[in-house]
């Protein structure tokens, strides 16, 4: 027999309001809308633990260890067998007035998730995106009512009210009453006398908004926001749920994100590794100035404090920005290039600092100088 208690994530002793709390948080958690497709039979096992937990006749039962929603359980339980006031309940629900009302026309509206594309640079500083969706909107026809004339329901002449009928079922102790929701009016207990002809009684159509989203600064690909009441319009003028908004940040082409920084790639010439230079980069901030210093390796970051990812939620403080240095080795030279490279290699004696005078380490494991490394590139 499956544990509701555990279930709903509440103890044996929850009270009534404890376990209503608790079964508005876990249907949240894994309603398909919201945690998605997979999460739907989990989603079922809440609603039956709910039902029965919330019942006080259902929950006599189950813990006395029968569950009401297995139909091959017995009347008897682990505890023992129930009195004959438990059993005849289950079939004279509603029949001497103790059994559910009316399930109201009023219903909140299901949340909403939405994907919304946003750019690099708008995840940096933040802004505002507009996002097109469709939901269930107001019916403008009947103002939300589902009345074509805008009149309030009457009383069903079938169930006067209760939004049940009784009717009259064979068991094995005979012919017994019990109540069923009412066909006339659903259950409701109430009548729209002359439905609206847009809706269909219902208050809500399919409709296709326009929202002005905003964008926290730093937010990353993969966050979900919350809006309140932009998700669907419940029926007959019901609360409208939530819209959920996954953000999705596109890949920009120059920089890649990492945590609050920005990450770019750089190339330049030998010469300016050599000698140092001084150039431009484009950034999200506008154009900046990038120092090469003399002497630049290949792989070397060159930081830009401030000018990365703002922090999410924070006082506005930015990551940085960091460019990695790749040096332009030339591939192919004339005789005097050649020749030049080679007369600078000899006077740095980059050939005679790759030998081991020590014999300590392989030659082959020393690290050779930049000059050398180009040399063996043409050799």
């Amino acid at each position: 027999m499956a544990d509701y208690y555990e279930t709903l994530g509440v103890e044996r002793t929850a009270t009534e309001e404890e376990i209503k709390r608790a079964y508005r948080r876990m249907s949240r958690k894994y309603h398909p809308d919201i945690a998605g497709p997979e999460y739907e039979d989990k989603f079922k096992e809440v609603n039956s633990a709910y039902e029965v937990l919330s019942d006080p006749d259902k929950r006599r039962m189950y813990d006395a260890g029968v569950d009401p929603n297995d139909p091959g359980s017995g009347a008897y339980g682990a505890s023992g067998p129930f009195g004959m006031g438990d059993i005849f309940s289950q079939f004279f629900t509603g029949a001497f007035g103790g059994g559910e009302g009316p399930v109201p026309r009023t219903q909140p509206g299901r949340n909403t998730i939405e994907s919304l594309a946003i750019t690099l640079k708008t995840a940096v500083f933040g802004g505002t995106q507009k996002l097109e969706y469709h939901t269930m909107g107001v019916c403008e026809h009947c103002e939300g009512t589902g009345s074509e004339d805008r009149q309030p329901p009457v009383t069903c002449p079938q169930c006067h009210g209760t939004g049940h009928v009784q009717k009259v079922v064979r068991t094995l102790l005979g012919q017994m009453m019990t109540s069923a929701p009412c066909d006339r009016c659903e259950g409701h207990g109430t009548i729209i006398e002359r439905p609206c002809t847009v809706c269909h009684g219902h208050g809500r159509v399919p409709t296709r908004r326009t929202l002005d989203v905003p964008v926290p600064a730093g937010v990353a690909d993969g966050t979900r926001v919350r809006m309140d009441g932009q998700g669907e319009v419940g029926e007959c003028g019901g609360p409208a749920g939530d819209l959920y908004i996954d953000f999705r940040v596109r890949r920009d082409r120059q920089y890649t994100r990492d945590g609050d920084d920005l990450h770019c790639w750089v190339s330049v010439p030998m010469t300016w590794a050599v000698l140092g230079h001084e150039t431009s980069l484009d950034t999200f901030d506008g154009e900046q100035t990038l120092e090469i210093p003399a002497g630049c390796q290949p792989d070397q970051q060159i930081e830009l404090k401030g000018l990365g990812v703002t922090h999410l939620g924070g006082d506005g403080e930015r990551g940085d920005l960091i460019a990695h240095i790749e040096v332009q080795i030339p591939t192919k030279l004339n005789d005097r290039e050649r020749r030049l490279i080679d007369e600078f290699g000899q006077l740095r004696k980059d050939g005679e600092r790759s030998v081991d005078a020590q014999g300590s380490k392989p030659v082959a494991a020393q690290k050779k100088g930049f000059f050398s490394k180009i040399k063996d590139a043409f050799s």
